[in-house]
Formats: structure tokens, sequence, C-alpha cells
């Protein structure tokens, strides 16, 4: 079981998580860019703050015993993310869209502040 001081540590994990696989995907699109050069820069270096974040919540839930099994998509708006604790495996249900733009918060926030 996730305690409640745990769960916006996971939630933020995930955000983070799913963060760093957006702009990994984005990242092989950015060579047909005329300023790929400028934008693979400014990428790398908010991936490696991002990273950094990420590895920090990793080695916090793996202190708790916390980790992420599994993503499985239900639809096209809602997902499932398996969690593995250290007395049971639960399943917390996310919203697609509301992911989608709580990623996008983080990496404006994270820009702005580069």
């Amino acid at each position: 079981m996730i305690s409640l001081d745990d769960r916006p540590i996971v939630h933020e994990f995930i955000v983070l998580e799913l963060a760093i696989r957006s702009l990994q995907q984005d990242y092989l699109k950015l060579e047909g860019l005329k300023m790929h050069g400028f934008y693979s820069r400014w990428t790398d270096m908010l991936l490696k703050r991002l990273n950094e974040a990420y590895i920090l919540q990793k080695r916090q839930l793996a202190n708790k015993r916390i980790r992420i099994v599994r993503w499985i998509k239900i639809d096209a708006y809602f997902s499932d993310v398996i969690i593995a604790t250290a007395g049971e495996d639960i399943a917390l249900r996310y919203a697609n869209q509301v992911l989608k733009a709580e990623v996008e918060q983080l990496l404006i926030q994270k820009a702005t502040s580069v």
C-alpha cells in the first residue's frame, strides 16, 4: 500500500518519466529542423535536468520499496500504472489528457528555469 505521504512522490515520478520519454521521442525529429543544432543542445540540457530529478525520485522511491512495474493503456483516454510496494501491487488509473497537460507544464517550468 502506498501511504498518503508517498502518493505525490509517485505521481511526480510518473510525470518525470513521461516527460523524459516524450523528449526522447521528439529528439529524433529535431534533425529535420533548420536550427536543429540549437534545439538539440537545448533539449540535451533539459533532458539532463530532468534525468537528475528522475534519478533522485527513483532512489527515494526505492528506499521506500516502491517501483513502477509497467504501464497498461486501457483506451484512448485512460492508462493504468502498476506499482509494486513492499506489501502488494496496486494499479493507479490516470487520464491521459491530464498527464499530457502535467508533462507540458513540467517541461515549460523546467525550460524557463534553464
